[in-house]
């Protein structure tokens, strides 16, 4: 594939402006949805919308016989308020791409919008699903999709994603070989007691010092029951309990979650944090009421996609460009595409070279758009390779 062109590129950049001045949170993704379908539409795609939800589904039939990619994009932005200077920055108060999603869905519109306008899609072994999928930010929108048959007609076999890294600098990629995400699940732990008087101990059931027992307790639990080369984080973020300084209270609330990287190792930690809460009940003489909330499980790539993209890479970007990554303790719900199908999500590397990065989901996130053309010429040879390959 040639280099894209500066015409292109400077599309690109408008594009993903605009998206960026224009962030909707999960399932709010209205102007975003109408405008992702727009392009397709103009494109010759053929669209698909939901009655009930935002997203988009656009397919890209070459008119030969053979199998169908998927690209996905994820297309929500966060609540959180934009503090960048740019002539870009959100018009919308209290939300922003601050996660990069804008530069996602610009990329797999460019390869849509490369591959009609140059003719490549009419040469392709078979045909391209883009998948626009709303509230990939705790909402689980890729399960919700799929639960609407997006997989179907025709079969998706195989699905590529790509995310923005601002710690790696502009043009370099990351591979994951298996695991690249961990799960990541809620839970809430009520304790009740005997509240009292706090001069009277003996006669209260201190719900407080049970919780902080279950706390350190866990925290030991998970710390001995995982292999150290896996990883579990278990996490109290809130604990809601009493009102005046001198009393007992009779009920504790824990709210937290659980990461986890690692064959087994997300059940393994809900099997310890069950044995510490039967434990806490005996020893404290309270009751407890554990629960969990599922939320995305890990991501596991498959191991032909991961090379299928490693090699386009090296390709396209030579191999001191390209390297494998360890798992992040960040969740994704590419999971559950991934879970369905031979999957790969990769990493993007959108850092300004030599300048100070901001993170993912700080207020002052931005990117070097040059990765715009970059992700369009990967994920367009990506396609390429794949639909050749599996024809043989």
């Amino acid at each position: 594939m040639n280099d894209i062109s500066q015409q292109f590129q400077g599309w690109l950049v408008q594009i993903r402006r605009d998206f960026h001045m224009h962030p909707e949170t999960a399932y709010e993704e209205v102007r975003t949805t109408d405008r992702i379908a727009a392009i397709l539409t103009e494109l010759g795609l053929e669209v698909r919308r939901f009655e009930d939800m935002t997203g988009v589904v656009g397919l890209l039939r070459s008119g030969k016989d053979g199998p169908t990619v998927g690209l996905r994009a994820d297309i929500d932005a966060l609540k959180l308020r934009e503090l960048t200077d740019v002539s870009y920055k959100s018009r919308n108060d209290g939300k922003m791409h601050a996660c990069g999603h804008d530069a996602h869905v610009t990329i797999m519109l460019g390869v849509a919008k490369h591959l009609v306008e140059t003719g490549l899609g009419k040469t392709l072994q078979g045909n391209v699903k883009f998948f626009f999928q709303p509230a990939e930010e705790g909402g689980a929108g890729a399960k919700k999709m799929i639960d609407r048959g997006v997989l179907e007609n025709p079969e998706v076999g195989a699905i590529m994603a790509g995310h923005m890294l601002p710690d790696m600098e502009l043009g370099h990629i990351g591979v994951f070989e298996g695991q690249s995400h961990a799960s990541a699940d809620r839970f809430r732990l009520t304790i009740t007691g005997k509240g009292g008087h706090g001069g009277r101990p003996h006669q209260v059931r201190d719900p407080i010092i049970a919780g902080a027992h279950w706390i350190t307790a866990v925290q030991s639990a998970a710390a001995r029951s995982v292999d150290p080369v896996d990883s579990a984080v278990i996490t109290v973020g809130s604990i809601h309990g009493g009102e005046a300084s001198n009393v007992v209270p009779r009920d504790v609330i824990l709210n937290g979650t659980t990461r986890a990287i690692g064959e087994g190792v997300r059940e393994r930690i809900r099997e310890r944090m069950q044995g510490v809460t039967r434990g806490v009940e005996e020893a404290f003489e309270v009751q407890c009421d554990l629960k969990f909330d599922d939320g995305y499980p890990a991501v596991f790539n498959d191991a032909g996609i991961s090379r299928l993209l490693y090699d386009t890479a090296i390709d396209l970007f030579g191999a001191h460009k390209v390297q494998y990554m360890r798992p992040s303790t960040g969740a994704e719900d590419f999971a559950f595409f991934a879970q369905q199908k031979p999957s790969a999500i990769i990493r993007l590397g959108c850092g300004r070279p030599g300048q100070d990065f901001s993170p993912l989901h700080s207020p002052f996130f931005d990117i070097d758009e040059r990765i715009l053309g970059l992700g369009v010429e990967l994920f367009t040879a990506a396609v390429q390779r794949y639909l050749g390959l599996a024809q043989k």
